[in-house]
């Protein structure tokens, strides 16, 4: 993967003042949170660019989220405000994922529709649990937000919630990484191990040449965020366990679009020159920001239609 659009690819792969997380959905997250993407979909609305930038990188996961949420008579172009996305450890099981949608439809219609199709639910605990497209279940957690995701994912979440396993509360340094981004248009926070492997994938070809490998488990936990305002502007925050690390780190990453930009086609170079990397303190920062028509451009450059496949 290349440096200049890796974490857009993962803004929506897994993105105007956005909502932040309800806390119904917060409270569905295990402490074993591996990644955490939130998506504003009224931002995405007004916004040309992020339509473009959601069609060409659009994950197969969150098309059948979208297609799970249609079979309920909910359209997420027009009913959803705020798609969540949580994946979490869960022991033999592997990684879970569960989505939360909050936006204008009602618990009360949907429930109505379900009982005249004769669609009947079932209880876990306190929650009632009713069957979607595709294999996945659903529960309300108030009249304007739902969880949903497979068997074993939602009652993992549901569990979570209900105090039978830990929470994210209890997970200090990935809610100090969602206090920081929660809020903006597009957001997500990753683990330790989520981000050593999307740096690994940044980095290219300079993870090889430079010695990655010594600096890897010095790397904590990542956020980013991605708004649509005045054109495209990204952050990227990678959390490490010092500065010199920070330091070596943002020293790797400029590498990376140094040796990049020596076969970067004339958009892709100018995207490059559009970056700054830095650190501060224990943090390696950088920042994207280009126009619209330049992005747009970008979007159907050879390079990025490689990466987002």
């Amino acid at each position: 993967m290349k440096i200049w659009c890796i974490a857009l690819v993962l803004a929506l792969a897994a993105s105007a003042a956005a909502m932040p997380i309800a806390t119904s959905a917060r409270s569905m997250v295990p402490a074993e949170v591996q990644q955490i993407i939130s998506v504003d979909y009224r931002a995405l609305k007004d916004s040309p660019t992020a339509q473009a930038l959601k069609q060409q990188v659009l994950p197969e996961n969150l098309k059948q989220f979208e297609e799970a949420l249609k079979g309920m008579g909910i359209d997420s172009e027009h009913d959803v405000d705020q798609l969540t996305f949580a994946s979490f450890r869960s022991g033999k099981q592997g990684i879970q994922v569960i989505g939360v949608a909050q936006g204008s439809f009602s618990a009360k219609a949907i429930l109505k529709k379900m009982k005249l199709k004769k669609i009947t639910g079932t209880k876990y605990g306190l929650a009632a649990l009713y069957p979607m497209n595709n294999g996945m279940i659903m529960t309300f957690l108030d009249e304007y937000t739902m969880a949903f995701g497979n068997q074993a994912a939602l009652k993992s979440a549901l569990d979570a919630r209900d105090g039978k396993r830990a929470s994210l509360e209890s997970n200090p340094q990935m809610s100090d990484q969602m206090a920081a981004v929660d809020g903006s248009s597009v957001w997500s926070i990753l683990d330790q191990q989520g981000t050593q492997a999307m740096m690994r994938s940044a980095l290219g070809e300079a993870a090889k040449v430079a010695d990655y490998e010594t600096i890897k488990k010095r790397l904590l936990a990542s956020r980013y965020t991605m708004n649509f305002q005045n054109g495209v502007n990204f952050d990227l925050s990678v959390l490490t366990s010092d500065s010199l690390t920070a330091g070596t780190l943002s020293s790797l990453v400029k590498a990376g679009m140094l040796y990049k930009k020596m076969s970067a086609s004339p958009i892709e170079k100018t995207a490059i020159d559009s970056m700054t990397v830095d650190s501060d303190s224990s943090n390696l920062m950088v920042h994207f920001k280009t126009d619209d028509q330049k992005f747009q451009s970008l979007l159907h450059s050879e390079l990025f239609a490689a990466v987002s496949r």
